[in-house]
C-alpha cells in the first residue's frame, strides 16, 4: 500500500531521484522496484494535493492516491509519451476526485457544493488549477535536486506544521543556531537558480 505522503519527503542518497520521467518509466517497465518507488515518491505529493485542494479529507485523498498509483502501474506500458507522466497523473487524479465528489453528492443530496464543483463536470481541471499544481511539482523537483542538507533544511523550515524554531532546526541538523540563517540563504539561492533554469517565474 502507498502511505500518505509527508511534505518534503525524498529518497536522500538514491540516484533515481534525479532520473527523468522517461528513464523512470522505462525502469518500471524493465521490472525495477527502485524505479517504481522513485516514480511514486516523485509524484505522490502532486497526486495527494489535488483531492485536498477540492476539499477531500486526507484519508479519502490517500485512497485516491492509492487508486491512481495502481492505475499508473497498469497503464505504464500504454503511455505513448513517457515524458507526459505528470499530465497523465493530473488528468487521472482529477477524474477520480470527481467520481469521489459525485459519490458524496449522492450521499448528501441536500447539501450545496462549492462553485468549483462545476469545473469538474467532465473530469477536466481548470487551467489555473493545473498551472498551480504544475508549479508545486516544479518546486518539489527543484528541492529534490538540492544537497541532502539543503533538502532537509528546506523541509524543516518551510514544510513542517507548526513551524519549527531555529533552535530545534539547528539541533536536528547538528548546526550552530547562528549559522542557520546563512545556510538558509545559500540553499534558497540555489533553489531559486534551479527554478529559474526550468522556467519557473
Amino acid at each position: 500500500m502507498t502511505e500518505k505522503p509527508a511534505a518534503g519527503e525524498s529518497s536522500a542518497g538514491d540516484p533515481t531521484i534525479t532520473w527523468s520521467d522517461e528513464r523512470l518509466v522505462q525502469g518500471c517497465l524493465d521490472g525495477s522496484e527502485r524505479a517504481w518507488t522513485a516514480l511514486v515518491d516523485k509524484y505522490k505529493n502532486l497526486i495527494f494535493s489535488i483531492p485536498i485542494k477540492y476539499g477531500v479529507s486526507r484519508d479519502d485523498a490517500a485512497d485516491i492516491l492509492q487508486s491512481v498509483c495502481l492505475e499508473l502501474l497498469s497503464e505504464l506500458s500504454n503511455l505513448k509519451k513517457p515524458g507526459a507522466v505528470r499530465s497523465w497523473l493530473i488528468t487521472v487524479t482529477v477524474r477520480k476526485t470527481f467520481r469521489w465528489k459525485r459519490k458524496m453528492r449522492r450521499r448528501l443530496e441536500n447539501e450545496r457544493f462549492e462553485e468549483d464543483q462545476e469545473s469538474l463536470a467532465e473530469g477536466v481541471a481548470p487551467r489555473d488549477f493545473v498551472e498551480e499544481v504544475e508549479r508545486g511539482q516544479m518546486v518539489r523537483d527543484a528541492v529534490a535536486r538540492l544537497s541532502p542538507r539543503c533538502r532537509e533544511l528546506i523541509r524543516l523550515l518551510f514544510y513542517e506544521q507548526p513551524p519549527i524554531p531555529y533552535s530545534e532546526v539547528a539541533q536536528r541538523l547538528s548546526l550552530a543556531q547562528g549559522s542557520i540563517g546563512f545556510i538558509r540563504g545559500r540553499c534558497l539561492h540555489r533553489l531559486t537558480k534551479l527554478l529559474q533554469d526550468v522556467g519557473y517565474d
